[in-house]
């Protein structure tokens, strides 16, 4: 079924009024584009601020990481060095063991 179609309505709208629609109408496409534009900066502007943050965070991070790895080497070294203390210790007292016992069975001839 076909809608009859209707001729166009004549304008109610004078020359000056039609003439300020069109300038208000480039007035709103202006004001579209200068957000617009401004939304795209913003977007950059984060854009940078983020790479910007995500590579002071790798930065961080690494830091971190060198620093922690260079602790783990200090107590590691640290502690073979008491490792190498302890055995020492550890022989001086066995010397010192052998000696009390020579001692003891000196004294123990010495009393005979």
């Amino acid at each position: 079924m076909k809608t009859p179609s209707k001729e166009p309505e004549s304008s109610s709208m004078t020359h000056e009024e039609e003439e300020e629609m069109l300038c208000d109408i480039s007035k709103l496409q202006e004001q579209v584009q200068q957000v617009s534009l401004a939304q795209k900066a913003t977007k950059s502007k984060m854009d940078g601020l983020r790479k910007d943050a995500e590579a002071k965070m790798d930065g961080l991070k690494k830091g971190v990481e060198a620093k922690t790895d260079c602790l783990k080497k200090g107590v590691k070294a640290k502690m073979d060095g008491m490792e190498a203390k302890m055995n020492g210790m550890d022989a001086k007292i066995d010397g010192m063991d052998d000696k009390m016992e020579e001692m003891k069975i000196n004294m123990n001839k010495l009393l005979q």
